[in-house]
């Protein structure tokens, strides 16, 4: 069952791209257009998806735009902010974000220097990093970027890295969508190459044959999946490590 997108409240999405500032005038105004625009932060949040004091592996993290957001989280996790009819706030979170790209990375470096601590991001290819473990993993349009190979070893890693009830959150292509898929791909390649990608090339799946990859690698699906608005085919979904036996 798809559900509505979610908003950021005001306070909690000036907080999170505020610190962006002191990383350069792109680095400010991609992350409060991200942050305002895109659905993805807002649901996972609303929705629960993070639970408070989790280890968050934020994969192919860009500037680390969930980190920021998090981090605000504490801060902002009052009353008069927090909606609600949206699940506790995930306070106390740690995260460990990978980015490919060094000029993501720099940026975030920037904007996070003072939560070293509780936010740290590293330069690195998720098809060949090593994965600290986690109590929440996080792959936002990342993974239909590489081959189908890549892709299962990746998510068996991310199984391996979860503990039990961990949760995987992943937004991808569905390639069944038609019109939508084809324009998200579109603007998809458009934004990688000018991040200063060399390639373009997508590998996609279904939403639904991506639910049975996750279940295929001993996740369970959840409740909760979302289309990111009418226009793209960018789907995100919930997935569960079991608990242990």
């Amino acid at each position: 069952m798809q559900q509505a997108p979610h908003r950021l409240p005001h306070a909690l999405w000036h907080a999170a791209s505020e610190r962006y500032r002191r990383a350069g005038r792109f680095a400010w105004h991609f992350a409060r257009g991200k942050l305002r625009h895109d659905p993805a932060f807002a649901s996972v949040l609303a929705q629960g998806w993070i639970r408070p004091q989790s280890r968050v592996l934020d994969l192919g993290c860009g500037q680390g735009l969930l980190a920021s957001l998090l981090l605000a989280v504490d801060s902002l996790a009052h009353e008069q902010h927090w909606p609600q009819d949206w699940a506790p706030p995930p306070r106390g979170c740690r995260v460990h974000g990978l980015e490919l790209m060094p000029r993501d990375v720099a940026r975030a470096r920037t904007a996070l220097a003072d939560h070293a601590a509780r936010a740290r991001v590293e330069q690195g290819n998720i098809a060949h990093a090593p994965f600290s473990p986690a109590d929440a993993v996080v792959l936002l349009d990342v993974l239909h970027y590489l081959p189908h190979e890549a892709q299962t070893q990746v998510l068996q890693r991310v199984h391996d890295c979860l503990a039990p009830g961990g949760h995987l959150v992943l937004r991808i292509g569905d390639h069944a969508a038609g019109l939508r898929f084809r324009f998200s791909q579109l603007v998809d390649r458009v934004i990688f190459r000018a991040r200063g990608h060399a390639s373009s090339s997508l590998y996609c799946r279904t939403a639904d044959d991506w639910a049975q990859l996750l279940r295929d690698h001993g996740f369970e699906m959840q409740p909760g999946r979302m289309v990111s608005g009418s226009l793209f085919a960018n789907t995100l979904m919930l997935a569960r490590k079991p608990d242990a036996a």
